[in-house]
């Protein structure tokens, strides 16, 4: 009868073929976890609070008593989604917070059922610091800069679609990484699950060089870009995009206009202090008529000096500027890749990459 093979390391792991199967607590999943996985938890919140309170009062054998109480009822509900997720023939590959009794309770759940299971060694504390250890890496960064508006989104999409290495960071955050960016998006990971998303997308692209990623601050709404990457981000090489101001405005409408009164209201009403008074009255005056235009105008002078002091601060010089006024995302990505190459970015992203 197949049972569980000696835990995996996270490489290993992770490199593993069939699904990943993550028996922590709603809650503890929520927080983060490996991207892809399922999510078939052991214990409720309560119950694993319920848990850990008898073990510190009690003691482990306390503990594991009321472990098997709650989870009994649970077992023929648990082996049917066990089975359920097991049917490709492929191993389940288990694991809970530190490759503890939680896993090795469902691998033995698994194992009656006749279903091959692999377990990570350590679980997901040594999942957490293979991540943070992903962004001490040297990777080769070609970081792509413009001011907002210049459609560096859609630039970074185009060039994946044309072959490129690409690690979209507003994407993976769900914000475009303004007081504006997350209008119409879906709701923000944690910063923790935001970490997980980075090091995956980092991971699936090692070996290709240059690897694209847009000019950031250090946040991307509440998700923190991880203190390594960060840092490769500043002393990278990078290529800055300019545009001029209509095409820039119509970028903006175009992304945002549909978002509503209220909401752009609100977006505003965040960065007042920064907009300064006037400004901030000539934007909301402009949203009230539904100028949209006009109400960017505003806003993009604030956003300039952003951009313009965040280059400024850069560790590595910008290559080049490349006009792309009037230039359609998918030429304008062609054009960029013959900039760079024309400039041995590979070579100079290897070079920073290695230093």
């Amino acid at each position: 009868m197949p049972g569980a093979s000696p835990p995996l390391s996270v490489a290993a792991f992770l490199a593993a073929g069939g699904p990943i199967v993550d028996v922590r607590s709603p809650q503890e999943f929520a927080q983060g976890h490996i991207p892809g996985a399922h999510n078939l938890p052991l214990f409720s919140d309560d119950e694993r609070a319920q848990v850990g309170t008898c073990y510190k009062h009690e003691g482990r054998p306390a503990a594991i008593q009321l472990g098997l109480e709650l989870v009994g009822p649970k077992l023929a509900a648990l082996g049917q989604e066990l089975r359920r997720l097991g049917l490709h023939n492929t191993p389940l590959r288990l694991h809970c917070w530190r490759g503890g009794m939680r896993s090795g309770s469902v691998a033995w759940l698994a194992s009656t059922l006749e279903l091959p299971v692999l377990l990570l060694e350590g679980g997901y504390k040594a999942y957490r610091r293979w991540v943070l250890d992903t962004f001490e890496r040297p990777w080769p960064l070609l970081v792509l800069g413009g001011r907002t508006g210049t459609g560096k989104t859609d630039l970074l999409l185009a060039l994946r679609r044309q072959g490129a290495a690409v690690v979209d960071l507003e994407g993976l955050a769900n914000h475009r990484g303004s007081s504006f960016g997350g209008l119409g998006l879906p709701a923000q990971p944690s910063s923790e699950h935001y970490e997980n998303r980075l090091a995956a997308s980092l991971q699936g692209l090692e070996g290709q060089a240059p690897i694209w990623v847009e000019a950031e601050s250090a946040q991307v709404g509440r998700c923190r870009i991880p203190t390594g990457l960060w840092r490769q981000m500043g002393e990278a090489p990078a290529i800055e995009i300019k545009r001029p101001l209509k095409e820039r405005v119509d970028q903006l409408v175009a992304v945002y206009g549909n978002q509503g009164q209220e909401a752009l209201r609100q977006a505003t009403e965040r960065i007042a202090r920064r907009l300064g008074p006037q400004r901030t009255a000539t934007a909301l005056e402009a949203i009230d008529r539904c100028d949209w235009a006009g109400a960017c105008v505003q806003m993009l002078d604030y956003y300039d000096r952003c951009y313009d002091h965040e280059l400024s601060r850069r560790d590595s010089p910008v290559l080049t500027s490349v006009d792309l006024a009037g230039i359609a995302a998918d030429a304008a990505a062609s054009r960029l890749l013959q900039e760079a190459a024309n400039r041995s970015v590979a070579t100079a992203v290897h070079s920073e990459a290695g230093s």
